[in-house]
């Protein structure tokens, strides 16, 4: 199985470009982050310094989740909760160990999309009967320090197991 971003390794300005796009938009979300206040924002503050979410979930006390991801370039993906008032109530970073050890076996997939967001990748493996999603995310603040989050899922679409492993395309030159 290919990588989706190998194509990126055999042509080296196609790779500058998609590092400097996740670059520049990191710099972008530590931008808007850095506007954006907690019980002060407002929703439309929200939507003009992230745009459009990728999704929306419900959340507690009538609350609404808004998801921004920034997969597979980049190592992260938010959450910002928008409460009743219209006020953003958190903003949140959730690739971190802290909600992967939240994922546990039988925990059906839309949960785990609820508290990861997109993954980066999902890899069917017909014959082992499993489904792989990826996360790349960061346990320090070095690009050397990237790594990938996969959760497996049997043909039900429940966790099995989840493991965390050096980014591979830190070894390929990525």
């Amino acid at each position: 199985m290919t990588h989706p971003l190998m194509h990126l390794m055999r042509h080296p300005a196609r790779w500058v470009l998609a590092f400097s796009a996740a670059l520049l938009m990191t710099a972008c979300d530590q931008q808007a982050i850095g506007e954006l206040e907690e019980g002060v924002s407002t929703e439309e503050d929200v939507r003009e310094r992230f745009g459009q979410p990728e999704a929306v979930w419900d959340g507690p006390d009538g609350a609404q989740v808004y998801e921004y991801n920034r997969q597979p370039a980049g190592y992260q993906n938010y959450q910002i909760t928008i409460g009743p008032d219209g006020k953003m109530a958190a903003l949140r970073q959730v690739l971190t160990e802290r909600n992967f050890a939240l994922i546990l076996p039988g925990m059906p997939m839309e949960e785990v999309r609820k508290l990861l967001g997109k993954p980066m990748k999902i890899t069917t493996y017909d014959l082992k009967k499993e489904t792989h999603h990826d996360w790349r995310y960061r346990d320090g603040p070095n690009e050397s320090d990237s790594k990938v989050f996969t959760v497996i899922f049997n043909p039900d679409m429940r966790v099995l197991s989840t493991l965390s492993v050096r980014d591979p395309d830190l070894d390929r030159g990525r």
